[in-house]
């Protein structure tokens, strides 16, 4: 088994996604070497490790969706958390870090909490992942069992809910089943492309009244 040193002799230029075999034991010394910093990111799957550099527009698109998240729920009425960044983890199984997840249905279940146990406390409800250099999988979320996972890929966004033992795409989430999605996404991206974040989270505040 390939055994990886540090994450100093792994040359990951910025934009970049390197994947390397590994154990388990690997991921988890490339973990503690990155220490409180975010990048790379790193994700553990089927014996071996991927390393992410991500561009400014993965950090941007990934701040609007979660803030268009937030909106939404607040429209609706509905109570949440939100944690970003986090690690969700299962030894030996997999080790994955979602741009974005939210508790709705489950709030309370983690409420106060420091540190969620990934084998006990339940999955978020509702997970976010920007894929701009096809990093990211729907299935990456199957060993925890999320029920719905968003991801926004070649500026289009799609939605996955866990049926059985398997992810299909839906036109609507659970969370906001008479919300045109797509269109309200879509029109955020305009006003943050040609001006800012702020200003879109405005026009979409006015546009819910």
């Amino acid at each position: 088994m390939f055994a990886l040193v540090s994450l100093e002799k792994i040359q990951l230029p910025v934009g970049a996604v390197v994947r390397l075999p590994a154990t388990w034991q690997d991921y988890q010394s490339l973990c503690q070497q990155r220490g409180g910093n975010s990048i790379p990111r790193i994700k553990y799957q089927d014996g071996e490790v991927l390393l992410m550099s991500p561009l400014p527009k993965h950090g941007r698109d990934a701040h609007l969706i979660a803030n268009i998240i937030t909106v939404l729920l607040d429209y609706v009425g509905r109570e949440y958390d939100a944690f970003t960044p986090v690690t969700m983890e299962l030894p030996e199984e997999s080790g994955i870090e979602p741009d974005y997840c939210f508790y709705i249905d489950h709030w309370e279940a983690v409420s106060g909490k420091e540190r969620i146990d990934w084998s006990v406390d339940p999955p978020p409800d509702l997970v976010l992942e920007i894929d701009v250099m096809s990093y990211s999988d729907v299935n990456d979320y199957l060993p925890y069992q999320v029920p719905e996972v968003w991801l926004y890929r070649k500026k289009q966004l799609c939605i996955y809910q866990l049926q059985g033992t398997e992810y299909l795409a839906q036109t609507q989430s659970q969370y906001f089943p008479d919300i045109n999605l797509q269109d309200i996404v879509a029109r955020c991206f305009e006003v943050t492309y040609d001006r800012n974040t702020s200003a879109a989270i405005r026009e979409l505040k006015q546009r819910l009244g």
